[in-house]
């Protein structure tokens, strides 16, 4: 956006009659700063945030380009089974609202599909953005960790159904409270 109004604002600074810069009014002694200031913020030097991840070349030019085996579980497959997932969290998020029973079966099947719905959705994360091929020891980390924090979320939520009021009905306590 600054970059847009950066030549029309110093166009209007330019054509400005000419006075000493303590007879110009405020505004303009500050659309001049303003001015001066964005012009040295665009031509700075690019300074990236982050390093590059390492890279490695693998092969020669000429080589053919290697394609990964294929696996059913990954792609289309996996892709349909993420949105029939993340759809039946619709239904089954307003069924026991809706019904006005409280059933710990319909209660489970919602953890559980929360559950499958959080894993399938960091693992995506850590499949798009960790590449095995750039960071495999950082990417192994991450996938261990989304591993072992699902089963601590889902042992959490067990005990949380089995010995306290359930998920549903502590929804409802809160809407109501």
């Amino acid at each position: 956006m600054a970059s847009i109004s950066r030549s029309s604002l110093l166009r209007q600074v330019a054509s400005a009659p000419k006075l000493s810069i303590a007879a110009r009014p405020t505004f303009q002694r500050s659309v001049i700063a303003n001015a001066a200031r964005t012009t040295a913020f665009h031509t700075s030097a690019r300074r990236d945030l982050l390093p590059p991840l390492p890279q490695r070349v693998e092969g020669t030019v000429n080589d053919p380009v290697r394609i990964p085996p294929y696996s059913p579980a990954h792609g289309s497959y996996h892709w349909t089974f993420d949105r029939l997932v993340g759809a039946s969290l619709v239904p089954l998020t307003v069924a026991p609202f809706a019904a006005g029973s409280l059933n710990p079966t319909l209660d489970a099947i919602l953890c559980a599909t929360l559950l499958i719905h959080s894993h399938t959705g960091f693992q995506n994360i850590i499949v798009d953005y960790l590449p095995a091929y750039r960071v495999p020891r950082a990417r192994k980390f991450f996938v261990w960790a989304c591993n072992a924090a699902t089963a601590v979320v889902g042992l959490a939520l067990y005990e949380f159904e089995t010995t306290d009021v359930g998920i549903t009905e502590t929804i409802k306590r809160i809407w109501t409270a």
